[in-house]
């Protein structure tokens, strides 16, 4: 399935993660060793632009991080990024250039690229966002199937088992995701698509696309 392909989802290189998870066919393949690359990255960051704060927690000197936020290590907090009040970072983030993460906002094993916003009340788990992608106000990415069963990802009949029980959504450059949309366990949309708000969307969702709260796919015009 090309159009799961990290190749296909991220055409910036605005993540200084970008080199990491390029490596991969699969962006989901990343997860697994996102932590260990985020030490890696640290140790390698510039201490005249970025404070070491806690146990592993790179937070740029340029970013605003709320006194009320909570991080956890490892975790990079990139410039000029924007973590607003009672954020909670649990651990193993990255929080790209630019970046918003907003009030109430829980962030889990995932890389937000440069330009992400996830302002108001969302939840991001074991999931990439893409280069400037956007999630609307109470939007989030579930990450377990009820049967605890690993997540596959589906595309019509064609179909990739991840091997893993936690897997989010990846999402392309661009995309806007509604307010109040679900994304379930294993979600792909492609770069520069739309979900409609209040939507449960599942499987791939091709790029340049519009997910209707019906489920219906279209192609934008």
């Amino acid at each position: 399935m090309r159009c799961c392909e990290t190749s296909e989802l991220y055409k910036t290189s605005a993540s200084i993660a970008y080199g990491y998870i390029s490596g991969f066919r699969y962006p989901w393949e990343a997860l697994s060793g996102l932590g260990e690359e985020i030490v890696r990255i640290g140790k390698s960051l510039s201490p005249e632009k970025y404070q070491l704060v806690g146990d592993n927690i790179w937070i740029a000197r340029s970013a605003t991080v709320a006194a009320s936020a909570s991080i956890s290590g490892p975790c990079i907090i990139d410039e000029n990024a924007e973590v607003r009040h009672c954020a909670f970072i649990r651990g193993k983030a990255i929080v790209g250039k630019g970046s918003v993460v907003g009030n109430s906002t829980e962030l889990k094993n995932c890389v937000l690229f440069d330009g992400v916003q996830v302002p108001h009340y969302n939840s991001v788990g074991d999931s990439v966002l893409g280069y400037k992608s956007h999630m609307g106000a109470g939007s989030i990415t579930s990450n377990v199937k009820s049967d605890k069963t690993p997540v596959v990802i589906k595309n019509g009949t064609a179909f990739i088992d991840t091997g893993l029980k936690k897997c989010g959504a990846f999402l392309g450059d661009g995309v806007e995701v509604g307010c109040g949309a679900v994304l379930n366990p294993g979600t792909v949309i492609g770069a520069g698509s739309s979900v409609y708000p209040l939507t449960s969307v599942r499987g791939v969702i091709p790029a340049a696309s519009i997910c209707k709260a019906s489920g219906v796919v279209v192609e934008k015009k």
